[in-house]
């Protein structure tokens, strides 16, 4: 075991042709302090005394800003890891320190690798452990197992000679500018490799001690991640694919990863407690209700499909492209987390993108509903609208593809991998969703909340004039007026969307209780539009009666149903003769689809039984 004191400030050796005088360097300057170091590592080998005028110059850009070194981060990183790859000395191993880096390298036989240990216990003036130690007084520490080299090629036992530690004290050179202001790193950053081969899908994990910068609390949670080079166009970002939680106190934290490279601690800072168990329960009914949605609006959309008498009024249009919307939401919902595990960013920022654009598209045409209705019922024969269908096609399809599309040209990188809650060890697993929070809050926390009022203010308007046509006739049976009422009600809640305003409620002291409500009634929106939008409505079970059933549910085209329906229909003649007087020849069909509007929407007893 060796153990080395840290210099106490950065001093360049004769060996190294450049002075610095001061660590208020600019991006400019730092760029030619890198292109320096690198034309110095193209030496086949470097001695103890240059590697240590390296690493002290390499602590001085550690110091500076991280904007100065952001450009060059990946360089310099890079140029740590050639030193110690390049580092030419006599003992079994060696140890280099200097203000907030340090550097060790061991000798290794790859046949028999009995394991390695690194650590450091001191801060203020870097004392490194090479060897053996105890990972509890550490502020950190990496083990790595026997069975380390074990699969390795007969060329690549040959190469692993050495193993190098690196430890920085700093996070200057791994910012991550997708991390959000609820993320942030809570430890020191520690790292090791094998020569430059490349070590992962380890049989045994390697496990990390991490002594935690800041406590965390009860409302926040800790993640092990490694330093990924590919994301953020190769700049470099904090990833959690194959490292674990092992152990978490409010002060320390262990992890195991089934590679080497650079790993840290992220703290998550949760804006509301919601205990684990709760979290995973919460989860368990997301993904089961929208599997039993995606089920139910697949049924829905089939039965308009199929039948062609269903389909043919403005309402019924509107309604298959709202299912359709919701359906390859709640599918792309559902298979989120499991393209998020393989861990390709690319395919992980398509699924993300994707489950947005039919995230916001729902919201769209539940909006386009509200306002369907609001002409139909309010502004009954008042308006006109050419290619009325072919106009909201447009609006509800394509005012998402704008939103989403400016989001990926302005940078792909705001969509990638999420992290949520759902286990009850409070671990998170990775979820390809929005990463930048102010593109989250703008892009889908403030359309949904422009949508959502625009339905509720279309909702209560509409409520109003059903109330309107309501009083025009006298019901002999209040019982079933106030349960067609509730239906009613029931029907156009779910329809427009109005259960997601139980988000808003989400917080504070009745947080949890409107997060399970919030959780039940819109996982389930599907399956409550197939139930009164398609089970429930007349015209839909006479379909499914005659030609779908059998028997004695077997429904004939001259049946009483059908007979019921027609006077029913008559039943509303003075009605419409009263409407058509102030219409014109221009609007007749918009008139009357304002009554299959009425009697799809609504399923209000003055019109329920009107005939397609």
């Amino acid at each position: 075991m060796t153990i080395i004191p840290a210099t106490s400030t950065p001093q360049i050796t004769t060996e190294y042709p450049t002075q610095i005088n001061s660590t208020e360097l600019n991006e400019t300057e730092v760029l030619l302090i890198v292109n320096q170091l690198e034309n110095i590592l193209q030496l086949e080998s470097i001695n103890e005394g240059l590697a240590r005028s390296l690493l002290n110059t390499i602590s001085v850009l550690i110091n500076v800003s991280p904007a100065a070194v952001a450009s060059s981060s990946r360089r310099i990183i890079q140029i740590v890891d050639q030193i110690g790859e390049k580092l030419n000395f006599t003992t079994t191993s060696i140890n280099i320190t200097a203000t907030s880096l340090a550097l060790a390298v061991t000798k290794v036989n790859a046949t028999n690798f009995g394991g390695a240990y690194f650590s450091i216990s001191n801060i203020t003036n870097l004392q490194v452990t090479l060897g053996e130690g105890s990972p509890q007084e550490n502020f950190a520490a990496i083990e790595l197992p026997p069975s380390l080299l074990k699969d390795l090629s007969p060329e690549e036992r040959n190469n692993a000679s050495r193993i190098q530690f690196t430890f920085y004290e700093k996070q200057t050179l791994f910012q991550d500018p997708n991390l959000g202001n609820t993320f942030f790193m809570n430890s020191y950053i520690i790292a090791s490799s094998v020569a430059s081969l490349n070590i992962s899908d380890l049989e045994d994990p390697v496990q990390i001690t991490f002594r935690n910068i800041q406590n965390s609390q009860n409302n926040s949670y800790v993640e092990c991640v490694f330093w990924d080079f590919k994301k953020n166009k190769g700049n470099g970002g904090w990833n959690s694919n194959g490292c674990n939680t092992i152990h978490n106190k409010s002060n320390e934290t262990i992890c195991e990863c089934n590679h080497l490279t650079h790993f840290g601690v992220l703290l998550i800072i949760s804006r509301d407690k919601i205990d684990p168990i709760q979290s995973r329960i919460l989860s368990f009914i997301t993904y089961i209700g929208c599997g039993i949605s995606s089920i139910c609006l697949a049924i829905t959309l089939m039965t308009y499909l199929l039948f062609e008498k269903l389909r043919k009024d403005y309402p019924s249009k509107i309604l298959m492209n709202l299912c359709t919307a919701l359906l390859l939401l709640n599918m792309v919902f559902l298979i989120d987390s499991w393209i998020s595990a393989y861990g390709i960013e690319g395919l992980c920022i398509a699924v993300a993108v994707f489950l947005h654009y039919f995230l916001l598209v729902s919201f769209t045409w539940m909006s386009l509903e509200a306002l369907h209705m609001y002409l139909a019922l309010v502004k009954v024969f008042n308006t006109y609208v050419r290619r009325y269908i072919l106009k909201f096609c447009i609006l509800g399809w394509g005012i998402p593809i704008v939103v989403v599309a400016i989001i990926v040209g302005s940078k792909p990188e705001n969509y990638g991998f999420g992290k949520y809650d759902k286990d009850t060890n409070s671990s998170l697993d990775t979820f390809c969703w929005i990463q930048n929070d102010t593109v989250f809050y703008i892009a889908a926390v403030g359309y949904f909340c422009v949508m959502f009022l625009i339905n509720l203010s279309m909702f209560i308007v509409v409520l109003i004039q059903l109330c309107r046509i309501k009083n025009k006739k006298q019901h002999q049976n209040a019982q079933r007026s106030v349960f067609q009422d509730m239906k009613s009600v029931a029907g156009l809640t779910f329809l427009l969307g109005i259960t997601w305003g139980f988000g808003f409620f989400a917080w504070g002291p009745v947080n949890l209780p409107f997060m399970y409500l919030f959780a039940i009634f819109n996982t389930l929106q599907g399956t409550f539009i197939f139930i009164f939008h398609c089970a429930a409505k007349e015209n839909v079970q006479k379909q499914w009666r005659r030609y779908l059933c059998c028997g004695k549910f077997r429904l004939a085209e001259n049946s009483d149903w059908s007979r019921t329906a027609t006077n029913n229909t008559k039943k509303l003649q003075p009605l419409v003769q009263a409407m058509s007087l102030s219409s014109t020849s221009n609007n007749s069909l918009q008139s009357n689809s304002s009554l299959y509007q009425i009697r799809d929407y609504s399923c209000h007893p003055i019109v329920n039984g009107a005939k397609l």
